[in-house]
């Protein structure tokens, strides 16, 4: 996977490209620890499950701060492009020679995937690289398996559950958590009242919008939809069970992590 990362003081304009040049991805993301969580949030959805960090290729004009250091830590290989190369390889190969965030994000994608061997990747070597290196990889590797965890526990709905894939887009939010924790299954969730929605929402850590959020949650889980077969539903609640626990478990000590990560970001004062 080739990443075109074109940051500025508050953001970076995120592209994902494929081997063959195929656009997997674009994003804006904070600049900090949010951002290179978001980021590699966008990578574990688009790589196997027996994928390396080393298989995911970085351009980016600078060698330097703690973003670059963090996703050296985290396994990926950067490569610093002199934003002059950008320029020119933009004007080679685009119709109109205007700087764009989005689109020099595309160009260095294309510099990684096409002309990589012409530069080279930048070295993890600073005191921010080695304060990081461990929480980095830690907290990648938290957010790809709750990633992918996140991913089974949609295919699971998707096949007995739908309900809920209308109730909730983000099934690794605190909602959807409380919510399918309390109601694994159809029938269950069916039976919440917007009362008990909304203590649900309220005990974890809701606090606007607590009346109308429940009530749409409770709307969308009394949706018609085709029931499975009787016989698998115990099996499929069950699993749901276990799986929204290991999530919820994962958001948590991702927070921790991001704690760590985020002090190389800004460091206490006096290191």
């Amino acid at each position: 996977m080739f990443v075109g990362d074109d940051w500025a003081e508050a953001h970076h304009d995120i592209e994902l490209v494929d081997e063959e040049g195929r656009v997997l991805a674009r994003r804006r993301l904070p600049e900090g620890v949010a951002g290179v969580a978001a980021l590699h949030g966008l990578v574990a959805d688009h790589l196997g499950d027996h994928d390396e960090p080393d298989q995911v290729l970085v351009g980016i004009e600078t060698d330097r701060g703690p973003w670059v250091q963090a996703l050296i830590a985290a396994g990926f290989v950067v490569y610093a492009i002199n934003p002059l190369q950008v320029a020119r390889y933009r004007e080679r190969h685009g119709t109109a020679g205007a700087k764009s965030d989005p689109g020099d994000a595309h160009v260095l994608a294309e510099l990684v995937r096409l002309d990589r061997a012409h530069h080279r990747p930048v070295a993890g070597d600073s005191a921010v690289a080695e304060h990081v290196k461990v929480a980095a990889r830690a907290h990648q590797t938290m957010i790809w398996t709750r990633q992918r965890s996140v991913n089974t526990l949609r295919s699971m709905l998707r096949e007995f559950y739908p309900a809920a894939l209308v109730a909730f887009d983000e099934l690794a939010g605190r909602d959807a958590l409380a919510v399918l924790a309390a109601a694994p299954d159809p029938e269950t969730g069916r039976r919440l009242t917007a009362a008990r929605v909304t203590a649900l929402l309220r005990k974890a850590g809701r606090q606007r919008n607590l009346a109308r959020t429940a009530e749409q949650i409770v709307v969308a889980l009394r949706s018609d939809q085709l029931p499975a077969r009787p016989g698998v539903v115990d099996a499929y609640a069950a699993s749901v069970s276990a799986l929204v626990a290991v999530i919820t478990e994962m958001v948590r000590q991702t927070v921790v992590l991001e704690k760590q990560v985020n002090a190389g970001f800004w460091p206490a004062p006096g290191r």
